[in-house]
């Protein structure tokens, strides 16, 4: 994680704060249900509480805290019902955005995506579940940009915020990691070969995969 005292311009302390912090929530280092001190957290960030403020709005606004009165911003701590209701919803987004981009996607598109499936497969061979997170998310954004539903594109990413961090929990069970990493070459295969039916297949497959380890993760946790 960088220090944002490093990077120079008020614009990139700010961006960095939101980045660093964002991390922190996604790979648990602050844990659900938590309430975020803006003091203990600009002190570990290096920066003042205006740009940790800043932050805060930006992550509920996205839909990573939960801004509540006289309380503060909590992470929110999702139970096995929250899990089921978000991911009956995500599984469909995520087919309908790979349906249609699988029709719409440009050559462009396409090695931007390839690309980063690339990144994400060194990533996976070092073990960096850090760097694979952050370049996983990152094609799915791509995907569902490729949709080219703006509508779509909003919602998918309201929706995803809410569970960022329990996907990213999701990839620390080596055999579901093994599976997710086939899943996403079968989606290239999918998108190089304009099959819409397939691509709808394999993302909601991989959603239901991740749902599954996610409720397995949060059974051991209680």
């Amino acid at each position: 994680m960088l220090t944002p005292k490093e990077t120079g311009s008020p614009t990139n302390l700010h961006e960095q704060t939101y980045q660093n912090l964002k991390t922190m929530i996604v790979e648990g280092a602050i844990t659900p249900g938590s309430k975020l001190n803006e003091r203990a957290l600009a002190e570990t960030l290096s920066v003042s509480r205006t740009p940790i403020r800043e932050a805060i709005r930006r992550l509920a606004a996205a839909g990573l805290v939960e801004l509540i009165n006289n309380r503060g911003a909590i992470v929110p701590k999702l139970n096995k019902e929250d899990v089921l209701n978000a991911f009956e919803l995500m599984a469909e987004l995520e087919g309908f955005s790979g349906e249609l981009a699988a029709k719409r996607i440009t050559k462009e598109a396409l090695s931007e995506i390839e690309a980063l499936h690339y990144e994400m497969l060194a990533c996976y061979s070092r073990k960096d579940l850090s760097g694979y997170y952050k370049l996983n998310s990152q094609i799915h954004q791509h995907i569902n940009l490729a949709a080219g539903n703006p509508v779509l594109t909003n919602t998918y990413s309201q929706v995803n915020a809410r569970i960022q961090a329990l996907r990213f929990r999701s990839n620390q069970d080596q055999t579901k990691w093994d599976e997710a990493v086939l899943e996403h070459g079968e989606m290239i295969a999918a998108l190089k070969a304009a099959d819409s039916q397939r691509m709808r297949k394999v993302l909601m497959q991989h959603l239901a995969n991740k749902k599954n380890a996610i409720l397995t993760f949060l059974e051991t946790q209680q």
